[in-house]
Formats: C-alpha cells, structure tokens, sequence
C-alpha cells in the first residue's frame, strides 16, 4: 500500500492526501474498522450513517474484508435517497448499499429510508429511529457542488431544525449523477430527494469524507480554503472536532495548508 503522501489541518479538520482513489478507499476502510472496534469495546452497539455514491466504492469494498469486525453489533441507516424511484429501480441508494454493504457483512439492524412511504410519515418515522440515541460515525463524500448528502448550497442549512427532510436537487447535483453514470441523462434524474440535514449529520462523534477523484477537485478546494458557508456546505466540515477528509492527487490537487 502506498504511503501517505501529505497531510493537512485546515482548521478543526483533518486532510490526508494519497497516491489514488484504491489506496485512499483502503486506508480509510482500517480507520473506520478500527474506530468501530474501538467504539465496541466500551458500547454494546455502533451507530453509523453510510452514503450511497460512486466516490465510496473503494472504501465499501475494502471495508467488507477488513477482519474482526463484529457487525452483528451494528445498527447502520443512510442518508439520502431519491423520491420516485420505483422500488426495483437500481440507481435507488438502498439498492447500491445493500449490493455493497449490507447484504455482505449483514449488519445486526438496518433502516433504509422509505421513499414509498408518505414523504412526512417517513420523516417522523426515520427521525425517529435515528435519535433514539446518539450516532457513532458517518461514513460519506462531498458532491460537486460542496453538498453533503444533499444538502445542496441552496437548501443547506447549517442550523436546521429537521433530523430529515424533503429537498429539491440543484441542476449541478443532477448533473453529477450524470456524470457518475448513475443516470443517462438529466432529465431522467429525480428532482426530489429525502436527505438527512447537515446537523443531524455533523452530530456524529466521528466523520469519515472519502473524496476521490478530478470532478471532485472544485469542491474539495472550496471546501478547504473558502469561507465557511452554506455556498459550499461540505465547509462546516472544518468545525468537527473528529473529521477527516481522505483524498487522492486528483482531487486534491495543489491544496496547500494555510
């Protein structure tokens, strides 16, 4: 495995540079593993939020084969998903974590958020479950246009008094879907989604950012040297007290610590 090339404290937050998005995906699979193993030795359970995207393949992959992790103790959710989408569709986010995650390592409880159910019922509902005590880590990226989950810059709310709610994608959001290859072209990406917002996310004890990749590089430089703001919600991410940010030369580019 390839060595860590630069590291970054841009604030609160923790950036780590690798030589490409495999590496990357690895190396963050052991953090996670081992925060999880060490969460367990004091906790009878694990809480984590994972994030359905392309950017997390290599890090979903490498976390499945990390040994001695006990995921009969983890009780996983996720943190988005489209609204209208049948059930069966394949781009559905459960879908992609169940192929890659879920289904897998078989975590002792899964809630997958409901976008059949009534958008407000569904709200309550997985509000619910996810404050009925605190949640240990989030594993996620950043989308092009600095959004986490999809808190996109013009629905963002840094003090948003939802746990989860109903959000329209921005053009730039539907167009990385685009781009991803989850869909063939705009016009067939959901305009709606369910999200989880950033306070419920940033509640966390410990938060895990993969971001590989050149469409990323934009985002990943707003994100660590523009101005906190909701133009760019991934920049909250400089106020976490256990947050760190892995990327790759392509997305990271000519980042510099200021």
């Amino acid at each position: 495995m390839s060595e860590l090339l630069k590291t970054l404290l841009v604030d609160q937050l923790n950036v780590e540079v690798y030589q490409n998005r495999k590496v990357l995906g690895q190396v963050a699979a052991k953090s996670v593993a081992l925060k999880m193993k060490e969460i367990l030795k004091d906790k009878d359970r694990v809480r984590m939020i994972f994030a359905a995207a392309p950017s997390q393949n290599e890090f979903l992959e490498a976390l499945t084969k990390e040994e001695g992790i006990d995921w009969s103790k983890v009780t996983a959710f996720h943190m988005d998903e489209y609204i209208g989408l049948q059930a069966s569709a394949p781009q559905r986010f459960s879908h992609y974590l169940k192929e890659r995650l879920f289904d897998i390592v078989n975590p002792g409880e899964v809630y997958l958020i409901d976008c059949e159910n009534t958008i407000g019922d569904e709200c309550r509902r997985y509000a619910n479950l996810l404050t009925q005590e605190p949640i240990d880590i989030v594993c996620f990226g950043i989308g092009e246009n600095g959004h986490i989950a999809f808190n996109d810059p013009p629905v963002a709310d840094f003090q948003d008094p939802a746990i989860i709610k109903s959000v329209e994608l921005d053009l730039v959001c539907q167009q990385q879907q685009v781009n991803d290859g989850c869909f063939t072209d705009i016009e067939s990406v959901p305009t709606h989604a369910l999200t989880l917002t950033i306070p419920t996310l940033i509640s966390a004890s410990y938060l895990f950012c993969m971001v590989p990749g050149t469409t990323k590089r934009d985002a990943v430089q707003k994100t660590l040297c523009g101005p906190i703001s909701t133009k760019c919600p991934a920049t909250i991410l400089r106020r976490h007290e256990n947050c760190t940010l892995y990327t790759d030369i392509d997305s990271c580019g000519a980042v510099e610590e200021r």
